[in-house]
């Protein structure tokens, strides 16, 4: 299979335009994983990496909140990044205002599938110049598809359609004009009428759901010995490390409480610590650390030292990923379960774990366990937080 580079740029590239829709929030994946490591790129940039070795120019659709912060790049071809919108549609219309009226095929391709090849590419772009108004690749499905309501369906009518997904700009444009959405675009071409011709997909171009996809698609970029990637080495590792902390209740009242970076503001008593005793961000820092063989939290960041009273932990976790990624390893994600009666986690999980995963750069998951009434932690003198994290060996030097 071909990955394909900018530099050398294939014909059927010339008047093509691929909009990379990035904007998802991961509810499922657990954080944005448009923006998890894989191998060293981040997914969205390794999408436009192959968008821009099969296009002219690319658009890519990121979140509002990250349109000013986001770096990428794209060799020898034009990039815009553009704010998205509410839906998946809004933001391919979105992006779709950036296309100059020069292209004639447009590309739309989910930033979730990173290991589309410039082969694929190529294929909807050369089934659209035939004529087609719209082009999807697809695979067959190899898994026993059972109804919900009983029997089983016969698979051999069905295939899994991927992305990118081609048309006539002139058709993708008459397609959205009626504001309608949708979750893939073809059936917006199809509501007008149009036959939507179906190319050869490929088995690797999956789309990333679960945390487990991106082990699997860094495992798929390992072992591909045609593409720019380093092949099989005897760094290739995954390896898993357990954190554990536990902070007694401070009886400073002004002290606050703060847990995976944010604070409880009820009547809950803040914890004592050196720093800002973030139980939970202390765990994960200890976790990925023992993961890649650095040592423990205690080792890189003392509370023997001043200049660390009061410290933003999640900046202590932020700092001790980027140690861990130097060292050659990559965070994959991390889950906690914090023992506690109070305060009440579940209102601000969702918070928590977006503060945490946005530090590791990976999806971390938090669960609130009552001690009931055992020991210490059930005497309601302290919180404890056990975390376990994966991480995934990059190819470079483990030391």
């Amino acid at each position: 299979m071909s990955h394909g580079s900018a530099a050398s740029k294939p014909d059927f590239a010339k008047f093509v335009w691929t909009i990379v829709v990035a904007g998802g929030s991961g509810l499922r994946f657990g954080a944005r994983k448009q923006f998890a490591d894989l191998r060293g790129r981040s997914v969205v940039q390794r999408s436009v990496d192959v968008a821009a070795a099969s296009s002219e120019g690319v658009v890519v659709v990121l979140p509002a909140d990250v349109v000013d912060s986001t770096n990428l790049e794209a060799e020898n071809c034009e990039l815009v990044v553009v704010a998205g919108g509410a839906t998946r549609a809004d933001s391919v219309r979105a992006g779709l205002s950036k296309i100059p009226v020069s292209c004639d095929v447009v590309l739309v391709h989910d930033a979730a599938r990173p290991l589309a090849t410039v082969d694929v590419f190529g294929r909807v772009i050369d089934a659209v110049r035939n004529g087609a108004h719209g082009v999807v690749p697809a695979i067959p499905i190899a898994d026993t598809i059972r109804h919900k309501d009983g029997g089983v369906i016969d698979r051999n009518d069905l295939l899994a359609v991927q992305t990118p997904q081609g048309f006539a700009l002139a058709t993708l444009r008459e397609a959205h004009a009626s504001n309608l959405d949708a979750t893939d675009d073809a059936k917006l071409v199809e509501d007008l009428g149009h036959e939507v011709v179906v190319v050869e997909g490929e088995a690797q171009n999956n789309k990333l759901t679960e945390p487990t996809d991106l082990i699997a698609a860094a495992s798929i970029i390992e072992n591909d010995m045609t593409s720019p990637e380093p092949g099989p080495s005897q760094n290739t590792a995954m390896r898993v490390g357990q954190g554990f902390d536990i902070h007694p209740f401070s009886t400073d009242e002004d002290r606050p409480m703060i847990l995976g970076g944010v604070t409880f503001a009820d009547d809950s008593p803040g914890l004592a610590g050196h720093s800002d005793a973030d139980v939970i961000a202390h765990a994960v820092t200890d976790a990925i650390l023992g993961a890649a063989g650095l040592g423990d939290i205690g080792s890189h960041f003392p509370d023997t030292d001043p200049a660390l009273a009061g410290a933003d932990s999640i900046e202590l976790l932020r700092a001790a990923a980027a140690s861990v990624r130097e060292a050659g390893w990559n965070p994959v994600n991390a889950d906690c379960s914090v023992v506690l009666d109070a305060p009440k986690l579940a209102p601000r999980r969702d918070e928590m774990q977006a503060r945490l995963s946005d530090a590791l750069g990976a999806p971390v998951t938090v669960k609130g366990k009552r001690p009931e009434g055992i020991g210490s932690l059930g005497r309601h003198e302290g919180i404890a937080c056990w975390a376990t994290a994966l991480v995934l060996s990059n190819g470079a030097s483990n030391g």
